[in-house]
């Protein structure tokens, strides 16, 4: 194409947003750039067809964009993520980059961003990054991380141990219900988060600088959109109302709203874990983590729940980045939303960082627990709460009276009812811990 392939690309304008923005030293995420790629490569062959941009210099630029879209590139887009709002800066690097891949007869701004304006294209490009990465990445590891929990909730399935509320001591349950519950959790996450992609999958691309489609032939935007889904299978749908789609960034922060929730949701899995496996002698100790590495530098033998840690770690910062990206969906005044960059870089990495933090808990934990039968049957036969069993029998405030008894002189339950008028059969009817985690179910 007549370019030393190493040598710089990009042109002026992002050599002055280069010098404008040197903030943070972190890119616009890669995901972005490379659906600027396919965009620019889309439009370039959309505009040939409709008669718009000559055919050999339309090839070019589809040429140049698709190695873009490829990764071919990533070191041509320098600009700082902390840029101006509406991601213009890195629109124009796109275009100087494939402009000066396809040939010095191909304008920037006259050929590669031709029918588009950076306040449809690169939002375009984030709500696409958005869906390609949550689609084709986090779903299918979300999938795994349920198989997972279902696995051990099957295996657990007749491990008896107390339940537990407030961090107290509950009536019996089984191992395998809690893991039945962590996979609902983790299910029902992924539910949220495939609820909000079909609002992510409309993009403003076609409503130009306003949303009014000036400079933008009638049917580029359908016809980007169509080369686009064929392309990757996605399904890339028009905005509701092209007002709607260029004001404002719902749809991205209703996204991030469902990566909060499964944040939340990975937060108490992991609390919880981490509780079970801790000890293992003097505290919970009903599970046995997968040991993987030393737990001190000082204490031998000692090891601790790292990859509950590590997904408490990234579930802490998915949820503040959940509140960076809502204080910046406020911010769309008239037509436009102006902090794009800083939800493209906010929502990516919360898709990123939940993507390689659910598959190591999958894989790197779940995957290895196993229950530790000792432990969990001290926990079933030590609840005073079992005594809830009684209760339609001897009422509760006999029950009551047996537990404080029990609790205060640290006697087993079983002696403390029978001394106070509990006949052994209705103790041993009303006491099988097993028939009692069941409850009606």
């Amino acid at each position: 194409m007549g370019v030393q392939e190493k040598e710089q690309l990009w042109g002026g304008e992002t050599t002055k947003a280069v010098e404008n923005f040197p903030v943070s030293g972190e890119r616009v995420p890669i995901p972005v750039i490379h659906w600027l790629g396919r965009i620019k490569g889309a439009s370039a062959r959309v505009n040939a067809e409709l008669g718009l941009l000559d055919e050999d210099k339309a090839n070019r630029i589809a040429a140049a964009a698709d190695r873009v879209a490829e990764g071919e590139f990533d070191d041509q887009f320098p600009i700082d993520v902390f840029q101006t709002g509406s991601g213009t800066s890195s629109n124009m690097n796109a275009n100087e980059v494939i402009a000066a891949l396809a040939g010095d007869d191909v304008h920037r701004n006259d050929d590669v961003n031709m029918g588009q304006s950076s306040n449809d294209v690169f939002p375009s490009a984030v709500h696409l990054a958005a869906l390609d990465t949550a689609t084709n990445q986090l779903l299918p590891v979300l999938d795994q991380l349920e198989a997972s929990f279902a696995a051990k909730a099957d295996e657990f399935k007749d491990y008896v141990k107390s339940g537990r509320t407030h961090l107290m001591d509950a009536v019996p349950v089984t191992l395998g219900q809690e893991f039945s519950g962590y996979a609902a959790q983790v299910r029902l996450g992924a539910r949220r988060i495939k609820n909000a992609l079909p609002q992510v999958a409309q993009i403003p691309l076609g409503g130009t600088a306003t949303g009014t489609g000036m400079n933008t032939h009638r049917e580029f935007a359908g016809r980007v959109r169509t080369l686009l889904t064929e392309a990757t299978g996605l399904e890339i749908r028009p905005p509701e109302d092209p007002f709607e789609a260029q004001g404002n960034r719902d749809a991205l922060v209703e996204l991030s709203g469902a990566l909060k929730v499964l944040a939340v949701s990975l937060t108490k899995i992991a609390n919880d874990l981490a509780w079970m496996g801790s000890g293992p002698r003097t505290a919970i100790g009903e599970i046995l983590l997968p040991e993987l590495q030393k737990g001190s530098s000082i204490m031998p033998g000692k090891v601790n729940p790292v990859i509950p840690e590590v997904v408490l770690q990234i579930s802490a910062q998915v949820i503040g980045n959940d509140t960076a990206i809502t204080v910046a969906g406020t911010q769309g005044n008239f037509e436009l939303n102006v902090r794009v960059p800083l939800i493209a870089r906010n929502l990516l990495d919360q898709i990123r960082l939940l993507t390689s933090g659910c598959r190591i808990f999958a894989e790197k934990c779940v995957d290895g627990i196993k229950a530790n039968e000792d432990g969990l049957r001290r926990s079933a036969e030590m609840t005073l709460s079992a005594a809830t069993a009684l209760n339609p029998y001897i009422g509760y405030d006999k029950g009551a009276e047996i537990v404080k008894q029990a609790a205060d002189s640290g006697r087993p339950l079983r002696d403390v009812a029978l001394e106070l008028g509990v006949d052994e059969a209705t103790y041993d009817k009303a006491m099988d811990l097993r028939t009692m985690a069941q409850g009606n179910l």
